[in-house]
């Protein structure tokens, strides 16, 4: 975020030069679940083979619940005194990451590349995570449950990954 996307507060008891440091950082985060429901959406259409039905249900509730994210890092920057973007060209031009690869393919293929996309959301989230947590623990309690949330969803993906050795 510029200069020019700040308020001219932050939230009480919070250094305003900290409260706009996170919310740049949030606004990343941001990026990174907006583009996670989508590729979750993405998958949902065009998960294929003999475990569609599973995976393709299995989706919707965490394309809910990181809607939900996305909201809870939008509301959380505009009271840090931020101005949230959810604008694609800049999620687009911002992101460290490569678009999701894949179209309609077999579900274990869409499990497998969905399980680097959540490492990849969660590592990131993780750091920001830290950096909250040594100037304001309310952001710090917002990425913990959200952290907390996404690394359930891996485990139901790679739940299906896993190979029993039977």
């Amino acid at each position: 975020m510029s200069d020019e996307q700040y308020s001219d507060y932050t939230v009480p008891g919070l250094a305003q030069e900290n409260g706009h440091e996170i919310a740049g950082l949030l606004q990343t985060r941001l990026h990174a679940l907006n583009d996670l429901q989508l590729a979750l959406k993405h998958v949902h259409w065009n998960v294929t083979g003999p475990h569609f039905i599973a995976v393709h249900e299995m989706l919707d509730p965490q394309v809910e619940v990181v809607r939900g994210f996305v909201d809870e890092a939008a509301e959380r920057i505009a009271t840090l005194g931020g101005s949230p973007s959810g604008r694609t060209g800049e999620l687009v031009a911002r992101r460290h990451w490569e678009d999701y690869p894949l179209g309609k393919a077999d579900s274990l293929v869409h499990l497998a590349e969905l399980d680097k996309v959540y490492t990849g959301v969660i590592e990131d989230h993780r750091e920001v995570l830290a950096k909250a947590g040594q100037v304001d623990p309310i952001t710090e309690d917002m990425l913990i449950g959200q952290v907390k949330e996404l690394e359930l969803f891996q485990w139901f993906i790679r739940s299906h990954l896993e190979r029993t050795g039977s």
